[in-house]
């Protein structure tokens, strides 16, 4: 992707191109520009159902990955998480549609969650850390408006934004598996197979069960595979819980039980719970670094799945320039503060969109469809509740398997790349922290540059950033040193 690629601007062609309307042609035809596009209403309602059923997993993968402690020992009820993960979903995904106008869906994003669950929420109190959401959803409006978004884009290395998405792909991973059970926290090593170096219990089993039916239903590019397998396992799930075979507590989340009806009122009490203050506590420096890290976990994967999509649907020319690509990533931005206020975590556009596009869609009325089956399931929290821990922490695994597909874009041969990305790869996982990880990426690529003698090639913004992450890793002796604890 070249630079120019990325360069979110419409056109005076695109610009009248927008606004010119074809005679005859219905309100709906002529607002949403189907026909221009090369489209029918049918076709975008079929996409539109395509890329919710695509992406209708992160209505359970979103509350499991929110479902620890905060510093204060608090937890977010799971009816509340889905209630929030839905509504922001429907109401960023419906923007996009009606402002954006085109077929891109918006969702919690699993990298900012991790972020959230990992490094914040220890930190912080959640009503803290969905304060933080709406601080990283400004800053990116605000990149996008400045147009300081193209300056951070270049300063960070291809091979390095590779990197982060993989190590993101092992961190999403590594919870699913520990959520399920099948990696434990060993006691003659750091992590195990199962609590005593073996599987134990029929859920640890359906959740390897329902891993590998993902797996071979995508090896067969069956459309929706995940939420296929998500529903598959659930059923297997209800079937061992309703003979006894499987007794209620064996299960790591609750039963798969419904209780009451399948429909009921959505849960708001998580809405509108956000603080700005009290960060004092965990130091300015690291707060900027929590901004920064939620900034990087959302804002790079979001311009390439933008572009990636755009230019998927014919909407982008030979240099990534598409209509309204302005819009779309301030939307995107947006998505940040609007789930920080619902409560449900900041939200990204979704690279499932293109399963959509793939389907037909071309305008933002698939967009608006999608919105609408996330407002639905508003009502429908006590159905989504019933999917056992074990079942949903699989997608998980798989999410991370599909992230990790970006090693193909690596060059492994050259140590300046390859020592880097390993690092920022492993790192995340391994200190279960995304920041630590992009960290050592950076400080990594811009001492084996000097070593080579090519310290030319590394830029200015990589320079300041080095030197912020260098504080990152000295923080607690430069506390010390000057007195701040």
């Amino acid at each position: 992707m070249t630079q120019q690629s990325l360069e979110p601007r419409t056109t005076a062609e695109d610009a009248g191109a927008e606004t010119r309307v074809p005679a005859g042609r219905s309100r709906l035809d002529r607002y949403f520009h189907i026909s221009r596009r090369g489209s029918t209403v049918a076709r975008e309602v079929r996409g539109g159902v395509t890329t919710f059923m695509a992406m209708a997993y992160i209505l359970l993968l979103n509350p499991l990955i929110l479902s620890g402690r905060d510093v204060a020992g608090h937890t977010l009820g799971r009816q509340a998480l889905i209630t929030a993960t839905a509504f922001a979903a429907a109401l960023t995904t419906l923007l996009m549609g009606l402002v954006g106008k085109a077929p891109l869906a918006l969702a919690a994003g699993l990298s900012v969650s991790g972020v959230l669950s990992s490094q914040v929420a220890p930190q912080m109190t959640w009503p803290q850390a969905m304060g933080m959401c709406v601080l990283y959803g400004a800053v990116i409006m605000l990149l996008v408006v400045t147009g300081l978004r193209q300056a951070i884009m270049n300063a960070i290395p291809l091979a390095l934004k590779h990197g982060i998405t993989m190590g993101i792909g092992l961190f999403i991973a590594l919870i699913g598996l520990y959520k399920s059970g099948f990696v434990h926290q060993g006691k003659a090593t750091p992590l195990s197979l199962g609590p005593a170096g073996q599987l134990t219990g029929w859920p640890v089993l359906l959740f390897a069960g329902t891993l590998l039916l993902i797996f071979m239903l995508q090896a067969r590019e069956v459309p929706g595979a995940i939420l296929i397998g998500i529903g598959g396992g659930t059923a297997v799930a209800a079937l061992l819980d309703a003979t006894g075979v499987v007794k209620d507590g064996a299960w790591a989340g609750g039963p798969p039980e419904l209780h009451g009806g399948a429909v009921s009122m959505p849960d708001f009490s998580l809405f509108g719970h956000v603080a700005f203050g009290g960060w004092d506590k965990v130091g300015t420096m690291t707060v900027g670094l929590i901004v920064f890290t939620l900034v990087l976990a959302g804002f790079f994967d979001a311009m390439a799945t933008v572009i990636g999509v755009g230019t998927e649907a014919g909407l982008a020319d030979d240099k990534g320039r598409m209509p309204g690509l302005s819009r779309a990533l301030f939307i995107d931005g947006a998505g940040g503060a609007i789930g920080g206020v619902a409560g449900g975590s900041g939200q990204t556009v979704f690279i499932e969109s293109a399963t959509g596009v793939g389907e037909g869609a071309r305008t933002g009325l698939a967009s608006v469809v999608t919105g609408l089956f996330f407002a639905a399931c508003l009502f429908l929290t006590p159905l989504t509740a019933i999917v056992p821990q074990e079942v949903a922490s699989a997608a998980l695994v798989v999410i991370g398997a599909m992230m990790l597909m970006n090693a193909r874009h690596v060059d492994w041969s050259d140590r300046a790349t390859a020592i880097p990305v390993f690092l920022t790869v492993v790192l995340m996982p391994f200190t279960y922290t995304i920041t630590t990880g992009v960290a050592a990426g950076v400080v990594a690529y811009t001492a084996i540059k000097t070593a080579q003698g090519k310290a030319r090639e590394i830029g200015a913004g990589m320079w300041g950033l080095t030197v912020v992450f260098l504080v990152y890793f000295a923080l607690h002796p430069i506390e010390n040193w000057l007195g701040v604890r």
